[in-house]
């Protein structure tokens, strides 16, 4: 069975995709076979596999930085925002248009069956680099969090808790974050991320020790503000223009076909992982793995 972990932020934005991606990278880069898994995933930017089956484009960005085959296990929960209605997907297969309550109501079923799918994405790999959504205390959600500490519960998964200092309040966002969740899931966080660190990281060392002091969490990373090339999730931009599949590819010098940039992709992980390899403490990271 894979070993297991698990990216939670502070909120969204923060960079939990990129830095999984980053993991899955130099997971993969040091000879493990490795599978990236969000549970459920809102978004109207699809991937169509070849059997027609639909997962989150995002997702399948993930699993070419595993050098894998995008899989609708990866992904077993889509929903696509439609108006005042979601389309709801279930291991790639279309289930309908459904309002919050609808959804509710069948939610828990969803959930085991997705259970499964990470069970066989378990025993196919050596690694699973699990993408949580949004912040992880919604408190007016927490009661039906699937997508978090709810998953985290359910499989027992170590978290790596992630916060973007270029906001500013990084602070109060990681002190409130974790201090909002009960003891029970306060024990699963192992290790926090700083990212987007802009300036020489060396004088963020008094910053670094005031957060372990107040939060009793060691941070395995700062991370330096970069600025990758590949896909960005829909609604998730900083600067205001959305990086697509078809702007990055008209960008690319040759015939443009998907094994093009399928290796342009992945010269960008291998950018991004090198990058942020130097700035983790990856022995660290390893042992909570173990």
């Amino acid at each position: 069975m894979a070993k297991i972990i698990m990216i939670q932020g502070t909120s969204s934005g923060v960079g939990k995709s990129i830095f999984s991606i980053a993991l899955c990278r130099i997971f993969t880069q040091e000879g493990y076979k490795v599978a990236p898994f969000k549970v459920q995933n809102m978004s109207s930017n699809m991937h169509i596999l070849n059997d027609g089956k639909k997962m989150a484009r995002s997702q399948a960005i993930c699993a070419y930085a595993c050098n894998t085959k995008p899989d609708y296990k990866m992904n077993p929960i889509l929903l696509v925002p439609n108006n005042n209605n979601t389309e709801v997907y279930l291991n790639g297969e279309y289930k309908g248009h459904m309002d919050r309550f609808s959804y509710e109501d069948v939610k828990e079923d969803f959930f085991n069956q997705a259970i499964i799918s990470f069970n066989s994405l378990c025993e196919q790999n050596d690694i699973i680099v699990i993408e949580g959504a949004g912040s992880p205390v919604e408190l007016n959600l927490i009661k039906n969090d699937i997508v978090n500490m709810g998953f985290a519960k359910k499989v027992s998964a170590p978290v790596l808790l992630i916060s973007d200092i270029s906001r500013g309040g990084v602070f109060a966002s990681l002190y409130g974050t974790i201090n909002l969740m009960p003891e029970e899931e306060q024990s699963l966080i192992k290790g926090i991320i700083i990212n987007k660190f802009r300036g020489n990281i060396k004088y963020f060392n008094d910053g670094k020790n005031i957060i372990e002091n107040i939060c009793k969490i060691d941070v395995l990373g700062i991370l330096p503000y970069f600025d990758i090339n590949i896909e960005d999730e829909d609604s998730l931009i900083d600067n205001g223009v959305m990086k697509t599949k078809e702007m990055l590819l008209n960008n690319l010098k040759g015939e443009k076909t998907e094994d093009l940039y399928i290796d342009y992709l992945k010269s960008q992980f291998d950018t991004l992982a090198n990058n942020f390899k130097d700035n983790l403490d990856m022995q660290k990271i390893y042992n909570i793995l173990n």
